[in-house]
């Protein structure tokens, strides 16, 4: 009797530990642009494989994913297929909505402004879009280019217009949109760029500013986030803290190295930029890398909600966050 009361216990025992343990393999995904910087040098410096460590959790393995927009991601995060995604505030907004609050911010990637240029000199403001004119964003109606957008329109045209230039938009992966509206031989006369493609554009003396997203809202707001279920947070406590650690060491390389995160960025994604251009654009007082999310962020979700893009508005940003974040 006691060797089997002793069994039991050992076999409860083995089964708990299973239990608890934490996934010994992450994936997350990531997109393009300066605005997910802090996501490559975790990849390239194994910043989360060298804090889970730290913690206790021995060798984990991260699997890095690039998708062009945040409609992609939130369906990846939906179907399982990656543990994290990466991407701008509405498309998140939109997902944390659709999932009853189950899918949540771990943390913030950057603040920084998104610019809306134009090869259209005609094109002044956004008053100035025609049904000639198309403007290149990563997800029409879903990413946060396509909801600054409908905020700046409702803005000059009333909230009940506010969608009144989306039938101009197209969807285009910022490498292929900056391509687009540069070789002058595209129908796309427009792109509401992140960085560096933004700044690139405007290197060329056809193109040039319509808007810049924090001129919209009159200040600085949250850029890009890190989001994940709410079943990958509670069964992996350790990790979800050692990858909101690693993100803040990758934050504070940035800040001390801007020169060599700029070689970094060239040196991963390939790109022919000068290093000069890159380095500028990192030293922008405008950008900022943090984890930390601006109490503002609900600007976003308050228009989603007023115009019936989501069912839920939450009452403060905290809603938003898991709890670790504060």
């Amino acid at each position: 009797m006691k060797k089997l009361s002793l069994f039991t216990a050992l076999l409860v025992l083995s089964l708990s530990s299973n239990l608890l343990a934490e996934k010994s393999e992450v994936r997350i995904s990531k997109q393009y642009g300066l605005a997910y910087l802090p996501l490559i040098v975790l990849e390239e410096h194994k910043l989360i494989e060298k804090h889970a460590k730290a913690t206790g959790l021995g060798d984990v393995k991260t699997e890095w994913v690039t998708f062009g927009g945040g409609a992609t991601a939130n369906d990846a995060i939906l179907s399982g297929s990656v543990d994290l995604i990466s991407g701008g505030i509405a498309p998140f907004v939109r997902l944390w909505d659709k999932t009853n609050g189950k899918v949540k911010a771990l943390a913030v990637l950057d603040e920084s402004p998104i610019i809306l240029n134009t090869s259209n000199p005609k094109v002044k403001t956004v008053r100035d879009f025609t049904d000639k004119d198309r403007i290149a964003l990563p997800a029409v109606k879903v990413s946060i280019q396509s909801l600054v957008l409908q905020i700046a329109v409702a803005k000059e045209f009333g909230i009940k217009n506010y969608d009144k230039l989306d039938h101009l938009t197209v969807a285009f992966k910022h490498p292929d949109a900056l391509i687009a509206i540069t070789s002058g031989k595209s129908e796309i006369t427009g792109h509401f760029a992140n960085e560096p493609f933004a700044t690139i554009e405007k290197q060329n003396p056809n193109i040039h500013q319509v808007l810049n997203s924090y001129e919209v809202f009159g200040g600085k707001h949250t850029g890009n986030l890190l989001s994940t279920h709410e079943n990958f947070y509670k069964n992996n406590p350790k990790l979800a803290s050692a990858i909101i650690d690693a993100l803040n060491e990758a934050d504070e390389w940035i800040k001390g190295h801007k020169k060599e995160a700029a070689e970094l960025y060239l040196k991963v994604t390939k790109s022919n930029e000068s290093l000069e251009l890159i380095e500028k654009i990192l030293n922008n007082p405008d950008i900022n890398y943090t984890t930390k999310p601006l109490p503002n962020i609900t600007v976003f979700s308050d228009f989603l909600f007023d115009t019936g893009a989501i069912k839920t508005k939450p009452a403060d940003w905290k809603e938003l966050f898991f709890e670790k974040i504060y």
